[in-house]
């Protein structure tokens, strides 16, 4: 071995080799150095930029914290005004952009420059800033969305430390919107936040719905993380209506197993109670599918966490109504695990970060019912016109042109969310109809205007109908709506209860329509 290593040593081209090695380190290793030594003066410039707290009174730190016209924020601290300095710099262009490269440099590997750049141009809206909507404003802010707009009318409380992405002691009682810009400033100068400090409400979707600051930029992204059904269900409406690509969190609360979390359509979300009364209202409005939904398929169990009733003194106040910080806003108190609001928070950015930047990816698609909806929407047309010929004396121009006001987002509620896509009779899930269940005792024929140009229509309602088979539709429509029985004669008492429960359900719906 000794010997092996004399030659080698002796040897020219071992020693040139060597040498190489040697030069090429010492090269690397001064390249490495300066360009460590010179990130550091950049930051080290940018730092000692920053105007002293001694130059800018109290008075100008606290011009900072102003919020909006909805009024200002708690008292900064120093390390807040400090923040805030950096970050009105940053957004005025003063800063190096080599820095934010470098700070978003696995998302830049990730998404390669072209998806970084079209996520650093983006603009996102978050709609409630909550458990789910601070931790995914705080995801989209760090992976590099530069321009984003909070809305909640909201304020910290005790209670929401246990689930916020950022909030603090010192933020309780502070706004939930201005919680978030403070924290994230602190981590992403460069950010341009547009605080809305109130309720979103159909009348306003418009203006808070608006192309950015001064631009014509439209949103990229509208993330829904309301926990209320109103105007979740108003948000959702106006979005698909004005097509707005949208997201939409489902309820978090009482959930435990992030092993159950998925990304799905509106048409493939479960029966928590959020999701399904979303779901319910949005299709009695004509919405069946097309939004993107994270939702949890997560069975409630013995053991498991439920809404908490009110307490029974809470009732002797008044009305329960009453009670909510908002009206029409919930009151009871819904158990949350922190950790399940940050992973469905999580699962909404990762969402709208690969939408935006065109990363691959891909979610659940939707039921694929189009064409049972549409075979539910000609059987109900085709039974309203055989029982106005068979009230009329069998004449069959009379029901040439009928019309049933009926459509694709009723034939979904009640195939999919009363009627479970089952026969009330024998619960058989397929050649499915729509059916009255009682025979009228009126004439169901609503005409309007003279010949030629006269509009007949059914006077049919929702609560009328059932899902049955197409056998037992025969059966039904020959002893039951051109016969003389009654339903009770034809059918046990526990298929009779369960269309008149049927019925009470869509009744409770119906004025949503």
């Amino acid at each position: 071995m000794a010997s092996f290593l004399e030659r080698a040593s002796t040897n020219p081209r071992v020693q040139l080799a060597a040498t190489a090695i040697a030069s090429g380190a010492v090269v690397a290793g001064a390249i490495l150095g300066y360009q460590h030594l010179r990130q550091e003066e950049r930051v080290h410039d940018l730092k000692r930029s920053i105007p002293s707290l001694a130059e800018h009174g109290g008075d100008s730190g606290d011009a900072l914290r102003k919020l909006n016209s909805f009024g200002g924020a708690s008292k900064a601290d120093k390390e807040d005004i400090r923040n805030e300095m950096l970050a009105r710099r940053a957004q005025a262009g003063d800063y190096d952009d080599e820095l934010i490269l470098e700070q978003l440099a696995r998302n830049r590997v990730f998404l390669n420059p072209d998806g970084l750049d079209k996520l650093r141009g983006a603009f996102v809206v978050v709609v409630g800033c909550g458990g789910v909507g601070s931790h995914c404003t705080a995801a989209l802010a760090r992976s590099g969305v530069s321009r984003i707009r909070l809305i909640d009318f909201d304020q910290v409380t005790l209670s929401s430390l246990n689930r916020h992405a950022v909030a603090t002691l010192a933020d309780v009682g502070n706004s939930k919107v201005q919680c978030l810009q403070r924290r994230l400033l602190a981590i992403t100068p460069w950010v341009h936040f547009d605080l809305r400090q109130e309720k979103f409400w159909d009348q306003a979707a418009e203006r808070l719905l608006a192309p950015w600051q001064n631009t014509d930029q439209k949103p990229d992204f509208v993330i829904d993380a309301i926990d209320n059904i109103d105007t979740k269900v108003a948000l959702l409406k106006y979005c698909h209506d004005h097509e707005l690509p949208v997201i939409s969190a489902m309820g978090a609360g009482c959930k435990s197993d992030p092993t159950r979390i998925v990304v799905g359509d509106i048409g493939t979300s479960t029966d928590d109670g959020l999701s399904r009364s979303t779901r319910r209202r949005l299709k009695l409005l004509g919405v069946t599918k097309g939004i993107p939904t994270v939702y949890s398929t997560e069975k409630t169990g013995d053991g498991k966490a439920e809404l908490l009733p009110l307490p029974e003194d809470e009732f002797k106040k008044g009305q329960v109504g009453d009670l909510g910080v908002l009206p029409d806003f919930r009151v009871r108190i819904l158990p949350v695990l922190g950790t399940m609001p940050a992973v469905f928070g999580y699962t909404v950015a990762n969402h709208v970060i690969l939408t935006i930047t065109g990363y691959p990816h891909d979610y659940l698609p939707a039921k694929g019912r189009e064409k049972l909806y549409e075979g539910l929407l000609a059987s109900v047309q085709g039974v309203e016109e055989k029982v106005l010929r068979y009230q009329t004396g069998g004449d069959p121009s009379i029901s040439v042109g009928l019309k049933t006001p009926i459509t694709i987002g009723d034939i979904a509620f009640l195939a999919e969310e009363v009627f479970k896509g089952r026969s009330i009779v024998t619960g058989i899930t397929t050649r499915l109809v729509l059916t009255r269940w009682r025979k009228p005792t009126s004439p169901i024929l609503i005409k309007i205007g003279e010949e030629p140009n006269v509009q007949k229509s059914s006077n049919l309602k929702l609560t009328d109908l059932v899902l049955m088979t197409k056998e037992e539709g025969t059966r039904h429509d020959k002893l039951i709506l051109r016969g003389e029985q009654q339903p009770e004669d034809v059918y046990d008492a526990e298929t009779v209860a369960k269309a008149e429960a049927a019925s009470k359900e869509i009744a409770l719906y119906e004025k949503y329509r």
